[in-house]
Order: C-alpha cells, then structure tokens, then sequence
C-alpha cells in the first residue's frame, strides 16, 4: 500500500521544516510549522518532484497563487486536483 497524498506531502514538509511527521498536523500552516519564503519554495520543489507534477505557484507573491498553501490539507487537497487534472 502506498502512502496516501496527505501522508506524502506531511513527510515532505516534515523534513522541510526539521520536524518529526507527528508534529505536522493537516490543519497547520506552514508559518505555525515554521516554514520561512525559502522553505516554502523548497517544499514545493520537492511536492513537484515527488508527484512529478507542476505546481502554479508565484513564490514572489504566494497569496495570489492558485495554489492554496493555507494549509497542510489545503496542500494536498491541491495536490491531489493537480494530480488528477495531469491524468485527465
């Protein structure tokens, strides 16, 4: 059984931010978590590679990107529609 889309994208933020999975709970925010500009960029890279996926996502301004960061279900609901809109 693979992990679940959530499940991945906590692990990736997990590492992103030096935190145990455990601690990443899906109604965190990224800021509650930590996660500074660069961190975010970083997690969204990492998001595309892991799901080999483009994510729409403006770093200079993220609150008007269609990509929802609010958080960590909002990712991975997100994800999952990227995921889905990709296989067609």
């Amino acid at each position: 059984m693979t992990a679940s889309v959530q499940d991945r994208i906590i692990a990736i933020i997990a590492e992103q931010a030096v935190l145990d999975p455990e601690q990443v709970l899906p109604g965190s925010s990224l800021e509650d978590l930590g996660i500074d500009s660069l961190g975010l960029v970083e997690s969204i890279f990492a998001i595309e590679e892991a799901f080999d996926i483009t994510v729409p996502f403006n770093a200079n301004d993220p609150q008007q990107s269609e990509f929802d960061i609010s958080s960590v279900a909002a990712i991975a609901r997100a994800v999952e529609k990227l995921i889905a809109d990709q296989k067609g």
